[in-house]
This record gives structure tokens, C-alpha cells and sequence, in this order.
């Protein structure tokens, strides 16, 4: 390293990555401002300012006069200099937004997920990806990257998907690809969602943030030191395996265990089969939460028990990961309000660990929110390792 520290290009580059990180935190700055933020003398920062402004990537924003001395020039990162993507492919819809290295949303598409086989959803993925950045006024072609949220898990070294049944088949990475030919990064969805959360949402400037997402699936992302972490598989958060004191077999669905046994009884799915059970005839979770609010005893006791399958899962979260706050998420776990009571009888009931738990503030959101955030890092990381040459 000492050696690279006499490489003036490398230097350089640090310097101006220096600025473009401030620029990026705190808004538009002078040059005297820039030094006295970051350190660097003013003739160092009067250089890398008329190089980032050569290249399109800061620009001037304005003057500020009225004080002795010469006018002051304002400088910020011009956030329309490159662009990147985040795509959300989900079990009944997919999304894509353009976004600027800000992450301001330029474009975007969405449409229903009809798709037979993966060739058929890369390449719808493909045609919502050119109508986003249509409407972004941009060609796909000049966007810098892309990240993608899907189910499951993505084993670079097989390149398949494992753990995501509710797609049309393992090689959906591979066929992303070759339909979209760009830079692209696949993660996890609830992953992504986690990241979302902590940049966006109710996680934003803390360091240990746990994401649990109760919909059609169950799944958990982990935010640990302001970083995501998947662990040594990419399988970090797959809390739909945790075992669980009910028999999903007894539920009445022994295909549920395919998705693990918290999945088969605490998703979507799990509640409205409860539901059923004790003689509710109603088609989805959403119904059942609805007939709790307008106070349907059957539906409140249904809810309730599924706030004790909760409160147990987020007692084992707590106890593992200890996080600073649990965002719950998902089409059922959003229903904080009917829920909480019972999520919070069950956690008193296991044990002294009191988790802050809160409701997603990001809703359908979280997973294109968290894409457009790693789309933009990865960005920066391709325009300055290009700038290393």
C-alpha cells in the first residue's frame, strides 16, 4: 500500500473521491468549504474539481456574494452524470426504476408477472428495463448498472437460484444477463428490502437493523454494521427453515414444508388455512385482517395467534442478531396495529429481550429502494476504478 501511495494518478483519484463523498452527504459546497471538510489543501481541491468538472461530474451551482472578498463559486456532484437501475421481480409483479446517483427515481415501469418459464421473465424484465429508461429520457444502454431483487438465493459458483420456488426455474440469473446486457448484480429480495430500510426507512443512520418480512413468504434481512450480511452461503436470514412448535403437516399442507416449517404456518398462506380452520371462509390474508378490524371474533383470534407465531420469531432474531430495531414487513407483518399486541404478550412471555419493533415505512417500496442504493455504490465503484484506468 505504501508503495500505491506514490502512484499520483492513485492519489489523484482518493482526493476526488474525497470530494464527490462529501458532495453526496452534505449538498453543494465551496472550495474553501471542501478543504476545511475533508483536509485537503485548496490548491489539491481546486485540482480535482477541475477534473471531476472536465469529466461531467460536478458541476457549478451557483455564487454566493454579499461577504468581503471575491465571489464564492458552489460546487455539487452533478447527479445526472450517470445513471443506474433497480429491478424488483416478484411473484405477481415486476418493477424497474431508473434512478440517478442521488437516487432520485427518473423512470420507471411497471407489469403483472405472467411469465411460463425464465426466458419468458427475462424477457419481460428486459422490455419494463427499456420503457424505464425511455421514460427517463435515456437509452438502457447508458445505464452505468443494474441490481435485481429476487426470491431466493443466487449461488454464483452452480449460477442458479436456490430456495425460490415461486420462480419458473433455476437459470433466471444467466437468462437477466444476456436479455439485459449490462452490469448486473442479483440479491436476494428481503435483502434488498433490508437495505432499503436502512437507507430510506426506519432503519436510516443505524448500524444493526433486522428486516422480517411476513407475506406470501417469510424471510429476514440483516443490516450489521451499516452493512448487509448474507454470511457464507448467501442463505444469512432464511428464518422460513426456523422450526416451529406447530406441524405444518398437521395444517394441512404437508407441500408447505418444501418453504420451511415458519413459512408453512406463519405466511400468507399459513393464516388464511388457520382461518379456515376454525371455520372463516376467506381467500386471502388481507380478508382476514380485515374482518379482525371491523371485529369479527373468529379473525381477532386468528390474528392473535399469528401475533404469538411472531412475537416467537422475533424473540429468536433478538436473541441472535440484537439489533437496534426489527422492521416488520410484507403484506402480513405490516399489520403492526392488530398485531402488536400480541407480538408483545409472546415476547414477555419468552423472556427478558424486549426488540424495538416497528412497521416497514417504505411498503412495496423497500426492495427497489434498497436495489436503486446498491445499484448507486456499485456505480461509483465502476466510475472510479475506470478513472484508475
Amino acid at each position: 500500500m505504501r508503495g500505491d501511495l506514490g502512484n499520483p494518478r492513485l492519489l489523484r483519484v482518493m482526493n476526488e473521491r474525497r470530494l464527490l463523498d462529501q458532495l453526496h452527504e452534505h449538498g453543494p459546497a465551496s472550495r474553501a468549504d471542501l478543504a476545511k471538510a475533508t483536509g485537503l489543501s485548496k490548491p489539491t481541491v481546486s485540482a480535482a474539481l477541475a477534473g471531476l468538472a472536465e469529466d461531467g461530474l460536478v458541476h457549478l451551482v451557483g455564487e454566493v456574494s454579499g461577504r468581503p472578498g471575491p465571489v464564492t463559486s458552489l460546487y455539487d456532484m452533478n447527479a445526472a452524470s450517470a445513471h443506474v437501475a433497480g429491478i424488483d421481480i416478484g411473484r405477481d409483479w415486476n418493477r424497474v426504476v431508473v434512478a440517478d446517483l442521488r437516487g432520485s427515481f427518473v423512470g420507471g415501469k411497471d407489469g403483472r408477472n405472467d411469465a411460463r418459464d425464465t426466458a419468458d421473465l427475462a424477457a419481460h424484465v428486459r422490455e419494463l428495463a427499456h420503457a424505464a429508461a425511455a421514460a427517463a429520457g435515456l437509452e438502457w444502454s447508458a445505464v452505468t448498472c443494474a441490481v435485481a431483487g429476487t426470491p431466493g438465493v443466487y449461488d454464483p459458483v452452480a449460477g442458479r437460484l436456490d430456495f425460490a420456488g415461486n420462480l419458473p426455474g433455476a437459470d433466471l440469473v444467466e437468462r437477466l444477463r444476456s436479455a439485459l446486457d449490462s452490469d448486473l448484480v442479483v440479491e436476494n429480495d428481503i435483502n434488498l428490502a433490508a437495505v432499503g430500510e436502512h437507507v430510506y426507512g426506519e432503519g436510516k443512520g443505524k448500524k444493526h437493523v433486522a428486516l422480517v418480512s411476513i407475506g406470501t413468504g417469510v424471510g429476514m434481512g440483516i443490516i450489521t454494521h451499516g452493512e448487509l450480511y448474507v454470511g457464507a452461503h448467501g442463505a444469512a436470514g432464511e428464518v422460513s427453515y426456523l422450526p416451529t412448535a406447530e406441524d405444518p403437516a398437521a395444517a394441512g399442507d404437508p407441500a408447505a414444508l418444501e418453504h420451511g416449517a415458519t413459512e408453512a404456518v406463519a405466511s400468507a398462506p399459513g393464516v388464511v388455512r388457520a382461518a379456515r380452520a376454525a371455520g372463516l371462509d376467506l381467500g386471502s390474508a388481507k380478508e382476514v385482517f380485515e374482518a379482525a378490524e371491523s371485529g369479527d371474533p373468529v379473525a381477532l383470534s386468528v390474528v392473535a395467534a399469528e401475533g404469538q407465531r411472531i412475537g416467537g420469531l422475533l424473540v429468536a432474531v433478538a436473541s441472535v442478531l440484537d439489533p437496534e430495531v426489527i422492521v416488520l414487513s410484507g403484506g402480513v407483518g405490516r399489520n403492526l396495529d392488530l398485531l402488536g399486541g400480541a407480538i408483545e404478550r409472546r415476547i414477555a412471555e419468552l423472556g427478558p429481550l424486549r426488540p424495538r419493533v416497528v412497521a416497514s415505512a417504505l411498503g412495496d417500496t423497500g426492495v427497489l429502494l434498497g436495489a436503486v442504493a446498491r445499484a448507486r455504490k456499485r456505480a461509483w465503484e465502476l466510475i472510479f476504478r475506470a478513472r484508475l484506468g
